[in-house]
């Protein structure tokens, strides 16, 4: 489940739980609606110094599913070649801000 918080002009900052119930919280950079669906590009948010130093500062990208009561849930994108494709699309949105590796 996704709960997003939006703190005056800041970044936009979300929080998910995953399936252990464990809660994660990323910044949002970008989101794109193609016609293969919704996409979020995200950026874990570490609270502590250790933690920063053992991330990887992988950008992670989700599909954005709602079910049919309303709640949104973001999903890994199995498809190899949407995922690509999709990555790829965010690298050139955020290629001014970021720096990608080639992997």
């Amino acid at each position: 489940m996704v709960d997003k918080h939006e703190e005056g002009f800041g970044p936009d900052i979300v929080s998910v739980v995953d399936e252990n119930g464990v809660e994660h919280t990323f910044e949002e950079l970008d989101r794109i609606e193609t016609d293969a669906g919704r996409f979020i590009a995200l950026l874990p948010i570490y609270n502590e110094a250790e933690e920063i130093l053992d991330g990887d500062g992988e950008l992670i990208i989700l599909s954005v599913v709602e079910d049919e009561d309303g709640e949104t849930y973001l999903e890994p994108i199995e498809d190899e070649e949407l995922f690509n494709e999709i990555g790829e699309i965010f690298e050139e949105r955020l290629a001014d801000y970021f720096e990608f590796d080639e992997e």
